[in-house]
């Protein structure tokens, strides 16, 4: 897909300043310009080609006194995804999950997510609705991409578009069961000081321009944020590889710099890296960090919870030793980091497959039709839906019972219970905090109610607030234990022959999962499966149990009841 809209043209604009204008940006096309009033067409040779003009042109170049809008030129019948961009590449992953699975375009320094509607009315509503709102202080730009589900129904007629974006996400973002390409995803981040950007860009650009040429990186200085402050942040998008040379150059550069102005002080190496990643990175104990310390002959401290904001969910990693040691120590740093990032998209991946009403299902990140995805798209709901689809089509209700800290219950219900009503809306579910059993309990039990997506993004709110509220400390992931009531019955089904299927279910999703086996069942006939993890091993555990039991229910249904008679055989 690789033809492009261009829009916003002017009465007077030819095919010849078409020519001009890509020539002079040096930006190939396959075909000629076909210039109508308003809008133009044309092809590119590959994908890389229209990304450019993309990056290059949208917004940014005026012919005739107007600025021209570039975008990929979706038929009309393809246009029920919608791509909504944010500029900005460091939204929570589990913000995000909240609304759809995230593809960051580090390219253009946006985050991209993908929604595919049942409708084509549901995604014009939607593009309506959100282009040019804000969220945590940036606009949304919205836009129609393919749709490779539709393309196939039949052949379409090419249509002009009303809205501007930076382009789709990369076409290699992975495929079911496939884990990603980490270090197209991962930038290198780093802080330097700012008295040292002069000599890192270098006279007219040729200091910055060679060291991308010779580490074969994109390197992006963010001069124009943070005005006045002593550091600045640069961003290296390349091969792990490329990047920790771009960062070794990095640091010889402000190296040579101090000697030549005399700088005294130590210029340690600082990288930035997202919340989500840090608890990871520094191991049960710290004894992560400590190993690369001690391997590296490194000093390394990460900047607390409490420097934290929405606006900024980065910490600083501050490794001090010579050029060297500070190298070996940032490959070993980002090495952590991407395993984290790895880790939490091939959960995101299998959470897409086995929750039915979530709408990670309908996203260009996880491709449709797989084995286990349960409804087709034209069934799922659209974002904010509070309806969840079982695997068998219809609504289906879950409880679990969420056990967190017995301090951080005036978190989760806040003042005057503003909090858990606030949430309770939002995540389309009941949710109850149940009274303290004993004078001295450490632990206190939130019963959620409603179907998967609910379970989801109450869970998720839930997790995300006790990090936020310090109730787990900067070297501690947020793990908590979950219990959800199954039949009796069926407590064989989740254990398996030899206890096979738990073990399995354990290592398929990293979360303890327990089946006391001396329960006695309560006045329902009921016995309590447990859970412990951390939000992503949690889900991935109570939805691979609840598509289990549903196998057990579908099979119950299909049983002739006790003393029905046998079916007739047919006749011949």
């Amino acid at each position: 897909m690789n033809k492009l809209y261009i829009g916003n043209v002017s009465a007077e604009a030819s095919e010849e300043d078409f020519e001009t204008i890509f020539e002079q940006w040096k930006i190939p096309h396959s075909g000629p310009f076909l210039v109508k009033t308003g809008y133009a067409f044309v092809d590119c040779p590959d994908e890389k080609a229209a990304m450019k003009a993309i990056d290059v042109l949208s917004g940014k170049v005026e012919l005739h006194g107007k600025l021209l809008e570039v975008e990929h030129s979706v038929p009309k019948r393809q246009r029920r995804t919608i791509m909504v961009a944010k500029c900005h590449s460091l939204w929570n992953v589990c913000e995000l999950t909240l609304l759809c699975a995230p593809t960051v375009n580090t390219d253009t320094d946006t985050a991209v997510v993908n929604v595919r509607y049942a409708a084509k009315d549901q995604a014009r509503l939607a593009m309506e609705k959100l282009n040019g709102s804000m969220m945590e202080n940036y606009a949304l730009k919205v836009s129609y991409i393919p749709d490779e589900t539709a393309a196939s129904e039949g052949p379409s007629a090419s249509g002009r578009r009303g809205f501007n974006t930076r382009g789709p996400p990369r076409s290699s973002s992975p495929g079911l069961g496939a884990r990603p390409k980490v270090q197209s995803d991962i930038p290198l981040r780093m802080l330097v000081p700012t008295q040292f950007v002069g000599a890192i860009i270098g006279k007219e650009g040729a200091t910055i321009r060679n060291i991308t040429k010779q580490t074969h990186s994109k390197i992006d200085i963010h001069r124009k944020e943070n005005a006045g402050a002593a550091e600045k942040p640069i961003t290296i998008h390349s091969t792990p590889e490329g990047c920790s040379n771009a960062c070794r150059t990095i640091m010889e550069i402000m190296q040579k710099e101090a000697l030549d102005t005399k700088f005294t002080e130590e210029i340690p190496l600082k990288v930035l890296a997202h919340n989500n990643f840090v608890g990871r990175l520094i191991g049960k104990e710290g004894r992560n960090l400590k190993k690369i310390e001690q391997d590296t002959g490194t000093k390394i401290t990460i900047s607390p919870l409490q420097d934290l904001t929405l606006y900024n969910p980065e910490r600083t990693i501050t490794v001090k030793g010579s050029i060297e040691a500070c190298s070996r120590a940032e490959e070993e740093v980002m090495k952590k980091i991407r395993e984290s990032y790895e880790s939490d998209m091939a959960a995101m991946n299998l959470q897409s497959n086995l929750i039915p009403g979530l709408n990670l299902n309908a996203l260009g990140l996880f491709p449709s039709g797989a084995p286990g995805m349960g409804p087709s798209m034209s069934n799922v709901p659209p974002p904010g839906a509070h309806g969840g689809c079982s695997s068998f089509g219809v609504s289906t209700s879950e409880t679990v019972h969420l056990f967190i800290p017995a301090l951080a219950v005036g978190a989760i219900i806040g003042k005057q219970g503003q909090h858990i009503k606030q949430l309770s809306h939002f995540a389309g579910a009941s949710i109850k905090i149940a009274p303290a059993e004993g004078m001295d309990a450490k632990q206190r039990m939130v019963i959620i109610v409603g179907p998967p997506e609910a379970q989801f993004k109450a869970q998720c709110r839930i997790f995300g607030k006790l990090k936020e509220e310090n109730f787990f400390g900067p070297k501690e992931e947020v793990k908590l234990e979950a219990h959800i009531k199954v039949p009796s019955f069926a407590a064989g089904r989740v254990i398996g022959k030899g206890g096979k299927t738990v073990n399995e279910l354990q290592n398929l999703t990293c979360a303890e999962v327990v089946v006391p086996r001396d329960q006695t069942p309560d006045e329902n006939d009921q016995v309590i499966v447990k859970i412990s993890g951390h939000f992503f091993a949690c889900q991935l555990a109570q939805r691979k149990i609840q598509e289990i039991l549903a196998q057990v229910r579908r099979q119950q249904q299909t049983k002739p009841p006790a003393g029905a008679p046998a079916p007739l055989p047919r006749r011949k």
